[in-house]
């Protein structure tokens, strides 16, 4: 039996990222598939030996420091909510654009010239096939009363972009890591949208370095780790699909009916 529902708050802010590792691109609204928003991760820049390029080195990952300080869109409208294809769509290849401000299609051999000569080493953009190119989960959402407390604890300005999150929900006078008692449950986003949400998001050095719009914070993950375990905002999967708007309200439920 479904257990009671809790409203939370509403939609802040929406980010996709179309190509891995780089800054992302705020939406007003998205469709939101199976594997996430729209286009979110759907390529991912490879390096010679296969790996897919990130601000850590692991099983899949391989460090190339300075990647987040270029950016990537896609120019689409809010899409049908039914593929899992992060490609569908028409003109759906990327445009990355680099800190100088030149700009080149993902499916263009020139892009994959362009960043083999900014970084000194080649490097191949590719479209998402087998290995998936996103880490936890297809989805991770941040909240306003946790970045508020992150504010406090660290006396300055926190930009919400630093966490790379796809959704962020404005929790108004909620407690800071509300968020941590939700794992498990269920969030209704909108009239459509489901997630099932997971444990809490691990970071890493990443979120202590620039990226395209923000500036470094060295000491970023390490306040983390001194207050909060190094993880802020939850994992999530998606339950049901459709589309999601910045605005939409957002309604916590500790059992479902999924």
């Amino acid at each position: 039996m479904a257990q009671k529902a809790t409203p939370v708050g509403e939609v802040r802010a929406l980010y996709r990222y179309p190509v891995k590792s780089t800054a992302g691109q705020a939406l007003p609204a998205s469709a939101v598939t199976g594997r996430g928003l729209q286009h979110d991760r759907g390529w991912a820049v490879y390096t010679d030996d296969g790996g897919i390029a990130s601000g850590k080195r692991t099983r899949r990952f391989r460090p190339v420091p300075g990647l987040m300080q270029w950016s990537s869109k896609v120019e689409d409208d809010v899409m049908a909510a039914g593929s899992s294809d992060p490609g569908s769509g028409a003109g759906s290849a990327p445009l990355l654009t680099s800190p100088e401000g030149f700009s080149y299609r993902a499916d263009d051999p020139e892009a994959d010239r362009a960043l083999s000569a900014a970084f000194g080493r080649e490097l191949r953009l590719r479209p998402e096939a087998a290995v998936l190119h996103h880490d936890e989960t297809p989805l991770h959402l941040i909240t306003t009363s946790s970045l508020a407390g992150l504010r406090q604890l660290s006396g300055g300005a926190v930009d919400e972009r630093r966490f790379r999150a796809n959704i962020v929900i404005d929790t108004g006078s909620l407690p800071a890591f509300c968020e941590d008692d939700w794992a498990g449950g269920e969030l209704v986003l909108g009239e459509e949208v489901v997630l099932r949400l997971g444990t809490g998001m691990p970071r890493c050095v990443m979120i202590d370095q620039a990226q395209a719009g923000v500036e470094a914070q060295p000491q970023a993950l390490k306040l983390l780790g001194g207050h909060h375990s190094t993880e802020f905002g939850l994992q999530a999967h998606v339950l049901q699909t459709g589309t999601l708007r910045v605005g939409d309200a957002v309604v916590f439920r500790r059992g479902g009916t999924h």
